[in-house]
């Protein structure tokens, strides 16, 4: 019987627990139980093979698998290729997230937090100049003042 649910992984696993749930003496449910404890001994003896392998590589090196080396070595340097361009695209990606961050706060008033849509110099809200700083100092005695601000808190001298 061809092996149906070996290659889906999860899915497999799914309907292996739906098969819990049928009747246990159902001939079609009992093919599947034995096909799909046969794919798990299957998978277990591959894995063992694989370990087996990697023991007689590790153990015998290069040059006793020569053909394998190479094409071990060829694998290993696609997946750093591979690994290489996962990278660069998550920087792409963190770039393009940070760029749209600033051009949201561009686009927010620092005044009243109001949004505003594209191409707005002032904000619609209150008037408050966009893509002005988050806060100003006053020029007479340097204290911090909240963005929009007329008067300074520390001195009373007129900012702007």
């Amino acid at each position: 019987m061809a092996d149906l649910f070996g290659g889906l992984g999860n899915l497999g696993d799914l309907v292996g627990g739906f098969s819990k749930m049928m009747p246990q003496d159902d001939p079609n449910v009992k093919a599947f139980n034995a096909q799909k404890e046969l794919a798990d001994l299957q998978k277990q003896e591959a894995d063992i093979y694989t370990e087996i392998g990697r023991k007689a590589f590790e153990q015998n090196g290069a040059a006793a698998f020569p053909d394998e080396a190479g094409k071990l070595n060829l694998i290993q340097s696609n997946m750093a290729a591979a690994q290489a361009k996962i990278d660069e695209t998550q920087n792409e990606v963190k770039a393009a997230q940070e760029a749209q961050q600033q051009a949201d706060e561009a686009r927010t008033c620092p005044n009243c937090g109001h949004y505003n849509p594209e191409g707005i110099n002032f904000c619609q809200e209150c008037g408050t100049k966009l893509g002005a700083p988050a806060k100003t100092f006053c020029g007479e005695c340097g204290a911090e003042n909240p963005a929009g601000t007329k008067f300074c808190g520390g001195c009373g001298a007129k900012i702007g």
